[in-house]
């Protein structure tokens, strides 16, 4: 008892640091599946998804695919951190897969995709030019339904910036898009620490680098949201602790000169509204006559 009463201030840190890491490292665990865990989940569905990687001299992208690739593709585009199996539950949807062409990738730093030379952080338009790859495995010649969540919805927006033509619309969830009210958690800036970044995994050091370039990543996206002209829809939850609700009126003000934007609060709902609200999320994907012929099937 006496040795740790002797403790520096500086030690007690360090070990609150080290403890912290390995804490947050088990609680994310849990939103991520492992591999083991993935193949017990499809290990007896007739559904299975089908795994690509893009590799070229600067690019490692993996994504994976469900339904037919002559079917209208739907992109879905995770958050921090994360990786392809973030939809698990809309992936799984018979009434999706078995009329859309369903594309969920691993963001650039994240699951199996990276940038090669590896890198801390990839801007918006860099993530954009890189998962639209993930695009050319459809052959429909239809423009695609995007969805992005979270830190997933600016990436999303970007695409439908750069690539207009691409996009038939673009679902933004529980967006992180607003840079005056980004939030830093109080364990933030331990993360940039060599001790604690050794004990947590690697998808949690990425979101801790990009979170610090968030700001200036999103003030440069001020600039490309009226390039967007596509349908939008805009969902965000009341009891949203990670995402400031504040975020749904900035993307009113981002948008208010596209007519084709929708903007749907839900004051029940918190942060992964995908996954607590999907018939919400598959309605703005199917619309409404497309979603009651698919149900009937």
């Amino acid at each position: 008892m006496n040795r740790i009463k002797q403790l520096s201030g500086k030690t007690k840190r360090f070990i609150a640091f080290v403890t912290l890491s390995i804490l947050l490292g088990s609680c994310f665990s849990r939103w991520i599946m492992t591999e083991s865990e993935l193949k017990e989940h499809y290990k007896d569905r007739l559904a299975k998804p089908l795994y690509h990687m893009v590799e070229n001299d600067s690019l490692k992208l993996h994504y994976v695919t469900f339904g037919a690739d002559t079917a209208q593709p739907v992109l879905f585009i995770h958050g921090a951190p994360g990786s392809w199996d973030g939809y698990l539950n809309m992936l799984d949807d018979s009434s999706l897969y078995n009329h859309y062409h369903l594309i969920s990738v691993d963001r650039p730093g994240y699951g199996k995709s990276q940038k090669k030379p590896k890198k801390k952080v990839y801007s918006l338009k860099e993530q954009a030019h890189a998962i639209v790859l993930a695009l050319k495995s459809n052959h429909s010649g239809k423009p695609a339904i995007i969805v992005g969540r979270s830190y997933g919805a600016p990436v999303a927006a970007q695409i439908v910036a750069m690539y207009p033509d691409l996009a038939k619309k673009v679902i933004l969830l529980s967006p992180a898009i607003d840079p005056d009210t980004e939030k830093f958690w109080w364990f933030s800036k331990y993360g940039k620490f060599f001790m604690v970044r050794w004990f947590l995994p690697e998808r949690m050091n990425t979101a801790t680098d990009e979170k610090y370039a968030h700001v200036a990543e999103l003030r440069k996206l001020q600039k490309e949201w009226p390039k967007i002209q596509t349908d939008v829809t805009v969902m965000c939850g009341g009891q949203d602790w990670i995402v400031d609700t504040t975020n749904f009126s900035y993307a009113k003000k981002m948008l208010q000169g596209n007519k084709n934007a929708r903007f749907i609060f839900i004051p029940e709902s918190g942060h992964l509204i995908s996954s607590s609200r999907p018939d919400l999320v598959k309605k703005e994907i199917c619309g409404i006559e497309d979603l009651k012929e698919s149900l009937g099937n």
